[in-house]
């Protein structure tokens, strides 16, 4: 792709055709993850789009200018003047096709996309999943001169990069901001040659074939699969949940308790989940508040016992959340009374989220075999019921689920996978 500067970003712009600029810095893994996105799709559309990039950092009062706050940011122009939606952050090929598509045309690119030759790509191991696991069983399949192509949906870190602050990590004295801890195990696979695609579509995924499809055109070839794509916390879907996600509202106790010393917080939901790790935040709140949408808990007898004893813990039986905002420090939670219909606000230091989790297996297709819970069931090296497939981390069937745990994982599974290739 063509640098300009921003002395050549007006006459680059108004040059009549339309224009894709990104706006790049360097040490920027999302930057380096959209470099060949960009790299393939304007080998593709050349004859009808021009594609540039500027060095956000070089060129800071034009980047101001135009309200770019972020890299990597794509802005979209035609005759000069700004059109489609920018896109920033974990860019995939597939957002960038579909604003391609406002700008010539989705008939022009869907001819242009089906004239592709399919690409193949062979590699030892494939990871699915760039989380804590996933990232460990990178670092000692490389260090190990093993070819492993890490691929994930999102950016390196998982779960992990949406952590406040990781108190537990050994090694580390003072707490780490999640997205900090992720960078740096990131970084450390990658420069022992792990090769990273990620802020991809997974289109198709055979367990036993080894094949993965990515972005539609792509197909990875492996001997062995490494599956770490974790688990996702249950969503409430209500207002202000995205926005307030890891600044106010918290859905790990253990990582984010312990800044509530001395402080109040709601705690959403009845499960187990809920309730035993109210027990825990209790260890650090003045006061926790349960908001539950059932005139009874679901949690195990003996968690619901603790919980009626604790003098900290008051209940909202028949209640459920509609809303969440902020007022200065605090956060201010709207619940619905589910008999009267009748809204009030809470206001609080912050708020847990404790619904349940979802294992991210939807793209296997019921190949692997599960627990009642639908967690992936493993033996001692971390094999799953398919040959040559691994699991590592918190999608796999176990008690605890924890970075610790899922670094654990991974380095079983790569040395396993070690010995086996060898």
């Amino acid at each position: 792709m063509q640098e300009i500067t921003s002395k050549e970003y007006n006459d680059v712009i108004n040059s009549g055709g339309p224009v894709v600029v990104d706006f790049y810095s360097t040490e920027c893994p999302p930057c380096e993850a959209l470099a060949p996105k960009l790299e393939s799709l304007e080998n593709l559309f050349s004859d009808d789009i021009r594609f540039v990039k500027i060095f956000r950092q070089g060129n800071r009062d034009l980047s101001e200018a135009l309200g770019v706050k972020s890299s990597p940011t794509l802005l979209f122009y035609e005759g000069g003047k700004e059109v489609c939606q920018r896109i920033a952050g974990g860019i995939k090929r597939s957002d960038i096709i579909r604003e391609i598509g406002h700008l010539i045309g989705r008939v022009k690119v869907e001819k242009k996309l089906s004239g592709m030759e399919p690409v193949f790509t062979e590699t030892d191991v494939a990871i699915l999943g760039a989380g804590p696991g996933g990232l460990t069983a990178g670092l000692y399949l490389c260090q190990a001169k093993i070819n492993t192509t890490l691929i994930d949906v999102a950016l390196p870190g998982g779960y992990m990069a949406t952590t406040h602050m990781i108190s537990n990590y050994p090694g580390f004295i003072e707490p780490q901001p999640g997205f900090m801890l992720s960078h740096n195990m990131s970084e450390q696979t990658k420069r022992c040659g792990t090769i990273y695609k990620v802020a991809v579509d997974v289109t198709k995924v055979d367990l036993v074939k080894k094949e993965i499809v990515i972005d539609d055109y792509e197909t990875i070839k492996a001997k062995k699969i490494v599956i770490a794509t974790g688990t996702t916390p249950r969503k409430l879907n209500i207002p202000g949940e995205q926005e307030f996600m890891g600044k106010g509202i918290s859905y790990c106790a253990t990582c984010d308790a312990k800044y509530f010393e001395g402080k109040e917080v709601v705690i959403i939901g009845g499960g187990n989940s809920a309730i035993e790790e109210s027990a825990f935040i209790s260890k650090f709140a003045s006061g926790i508040t349960i908001v539950h949408q059932f005139d009874t808990l679901q949690a195990n007898k003996m968690a619901q016992e603790k919980a009626f004893s604790n003098p900290a813990i008051s209940f909202m039986f028949e209640h459920e959340p509609r809303s969440f905002s902020s007022r200065g420090d605090k956060m201010e939670v709207e619940v619905e009374d589910l008999k009267t219909g009748n809204r009030k606000t809470l206001v609080t230091d912050g708020v847990f989220v404790f619904i349940g989790l979802r294992a991210n297996l939807s793209v296997f297709n019921d190949e692997l075999e599960l627990d009642q819970w639908g967690y992936v069931k493993v033996n001692e090296d971390m094999q799953t019921s398919i040959k040559g497939v691994y699991s590592v981390g918190d999608i796999n069937s176990k008690k605890y689920r924890q970075i610790t745990t899922a670094v654990a994982d991974g380095t079983i599974a790569a040395i396993a996978i070690t010995k086996e290739i060898e």
